[in-house]
C-alpha cells in the first residue's frame, strides 16, 4: 500500500535518495568542529598577550598547522552545506538560486584554499 496520491506516482515525484549523504556529512563536520573549534578558541586566548613572533613560531608546529588546515576545510565546508540547503529552500527562482549556488560554492573554495595556503605558507617560511 503507497501513501503517495495518484498523480504523484503518476509523475514520478518523491525522494530522490540524493538527501542522506549531505545529511551525514553536515553533522559529520559539525562533529568535527566541536573539538577543533574548542582548541581554536582555547589556544587564541592562551596566544592572545604573547608577542607576534612567538606566535608566529607556535603557528610553524606540524600539529598546529594540520589543525588550522582541518579546521579551515570542514568550516567552510559546513557552511557551504549550510548556506546550499537555505538557498535551495528559499529561492524559488531556477536562475537565481543556480546563480547563489554555484557563488556560494566558488567562495567556500577559495577562501578555503586560502587559508590552507595561508596556513602552509605560516609553516613553511
Amino acid at each position: 500500500m503507497s501513501m503517495r496520491t495518484k498523480l504523484g506516482q503518476a509523475r514520478g515525484d518523491g525522494s530522490a535518495k540524493h538527501g542522506v549523504g549531505h545529511w551525514k556529512a553536515q553533522r559529520i563536520t559539525a562533529l568535527a568542529l566541536i573539538p577543533l573549534l574548542l582548541w581554536f578558541v582555547t589556544s587564541f586566548i592562551i596566544m592572545l598577550p604573547a608577542p607576534y613572533i612567538m606566535v608566529y613560531e607556535w603557528m610553524q608546529s606540524p600539529f598546529v598547522v594540520t589543525m588550522m588546515v582541518l579546521l579551515a576545510i570542514s568550516l567552510f565546508y559546513h557552511g557551504y552545506l549550510g548556506m546550499q540547503v537555505v538557498i535551495e529552500d528559499y529561492i524559488h527562482g531556477e536562475a537565481l538560486k543556480i546563480t547563489l549556488l554555484l557563488l556560494t560554492k566558488f567562495a567556500s573554495v577559495f577562501m578555503g584554499t586560502l587559508a590552507v595556503i595561508s596556513c602552509l605558507v605560516i609553516c613553511f617560511k
